[in-house]
């Protein structure tokens, strides 16, 4: 023990540490607070269509020699938007919506990949991810749009709660469903696209998932809901990224497992408690 202390101590003097750790605690804020609402919602699977989608957006990122991370954030902003119309206007269900809009990005990302040379490596590194790698850059944009996603929930809480719950009532009562369906998706295209850096596209929907059907288990109440939520999801990147760096284990996948362990626990606590 004394001994795993000592290599945490060593860690975290280390600056891509740092950066990791304060990009991976926001970032998991921001996905878990969206979290609560999408898994309700039973829209969560959008993470996993965008995040299909992002990997195209980071192969013409590479291709125009760009930041990716830049690239990403506008066109999956647009592909979410583009779930929605099908979804409301072309009476595409949301799991198909879904469906078609991220297996048009998969594909449209193996192509570029395909046919232009020299980044293909860049690229597929974005497939599963390495948080010990953000640059500062990264921090920055990951901290200030986690913050956004934040105070976005705290300032349309009940709006959001309204639509989660029933969209009929939330239209009654006078709020603009639609204009906050569309933050909602934009907001989740957001961290998506902070997510694939993360733990990478195959990996960044569960930092939605997770943490939200986790804390589901053990609490009631909607706002503990969401604060337990963001427990989870800042527990599981300190815990992940620590053990990656002494383990030696990729680091996405590790956060991941944890968000696991996090699950499994909550379950038992839930069935031992219920």
């Amino acid at each position: 023990m004394t001994e795993l202390l000592g290599q945490v101590r060593e860690a975290v003097q280390y600056g891509f540490v740092q950066r990791a750790v304060i990009a991976g605690c926001f970032m998991a804020l921001g996905c878990s607070f969206l979290g609560v609402f999408l898994v309700l919602r039973r829209f969560s699977l959008i993470g996993d269509g965008l995040a299909h989608v992002s990997f195209a957006t980071v192969a013409i990122g590479l291709l125009l020699h760009a930041q990716p991370m830049v690239v990403s954030i506008p066109l999956v902003a647009l592909a979410s938007l583009a779930i929605l119309e099908l979804n409301e206007k072309a009476k595409v269900y949301g799991d198909a919506a879904i469906g078609l809009v991220s297996s048009f990005g998969i594909a449209l990302g193996v192509i570029i990949a395909s046919t232009a040379g020299g980044f293909n490596v860049d690229l597929f590194s974005y497939l599963f991810g390495n948080i010990l790698s953000v640059s500062s850059f990264e921090v920055r944009l990951t901290a200030a749009i986690s913050v956004i996603v934040v105070l976005v929930t705290v300032l349309f809480y009940h709006d959001l709660f309204s639509i989660t719950f029933d969209e009929d009532y939330a239209r009654v009562t006078g709020i603009k469903v639609r204009a906050v369906n569309k933050l909602l998706i934009v907001l989740t295209s957001l961290v998506i696209v902070l997510g694939i850096k993360i733990v990478g596209t195959m990996l960044v929907s569960s930092l939605i998932i997770l943490p939200a059907i986790s804390a589901l288990q053990v609490v009631r109440s909607f706002r503990a809901t969401i604060a337990l939520a963001g427990i989870f999801a800042v527990l599981s990147v300190l815990i992940g990224i620590f053990v990656s760096y002494v383990l030696n284990y990729p680091s996405g996948a590790t956060i991941v497992m944890v968000n696991f362990v996090f699950f499994i626990g909550s379950f038992l606590y839930g069935k031992i408690k219920g």
